[in-house]
């Protein structure tokens, strides 16, 4: 799997000339890798590939150049690359109306913790949730979180080989599950080693 450090990214010039160029595909390959779990929540899961254009966006944005902030960026996204023995996931809860998310985010505490990936033949594997900061308190969840799924090999395995994988939610207020389409599914298989 690639390393994200400084000399494997571009310069803001360089970056700046394939930026708009290169947005279709980096949509596409987005799209491919994000479940949609019932009608508000959005899974998308993170690559090397979603991170390193995260970091040469941010980067473009805020107009780093300087080997620091550089640095500050590469340490602050790198770890939602997975290492190859799990799936990492930035999970989305969408509300458009801001009373509805209000009430709904309440609802949904501990929400993050009831994710599961679900191998055909193996036992539902729970998301580790929010590992860099606390994102929820006793009034409300996050609109954002990251997530980690921790394969044992035998899971990882079976995923490779082609299992039936399904995501879901068993929190008592957001109940849900859908089976991984297969292009998405081969695209989040070879996170895996």
């Amino acid at each position: 799997m690639a390393t994200i450090d400084r000399t494997s990214l571009m310069t803001l010039e360089a970056y700046a000339k394939v930026r708009k160029a290169s947005r279709a595909d980096a949509i596409a390959h987005r799209r491919l890798r994000t479940v949609t779990l019932g009608e508000h929540m959005t899974l998308q899961f993170e690559d090397e590939q979603t991170i390193r254009r995260q970091i040469q966006e941010m980067l473009h944005i805020e107009k780093i150049f300087e080997e620091e902030g550089i640095q500050s960026e590469i340490e602050a996204y790198a770890p939602l690359v997975p290492d190859g023995s799990n799936w990492k996931a930035t999970m989305l809860l969408e509300y458009p109306d801001v009373h509805e998310r209000r009430r709904e985010l309440a609802r949904l505490i501990g929400v993050e913790d009831r994710l599961f990936v679900e191998v055909e033949g193996h036992a539902r594997v729970y998301a580790i949730a929010d590992e860099d900061l606390d994102r929820e308190n006793d009034e409300k969840t996050s609109s954002v979180h990251f997530v980690r799924f921790e394969f044992p090999a035998a899971v990882r395995q079976a995923i490779r080989a082609g299992g039936a994988v399904k995501i879901g939610c068993d929190h008592t207020n957001y109940p849900a599950h859908v089976s991984v389409p297969a292009d998405t599914l081969a695209s989040l298989a070879g996170d895996l080693r």
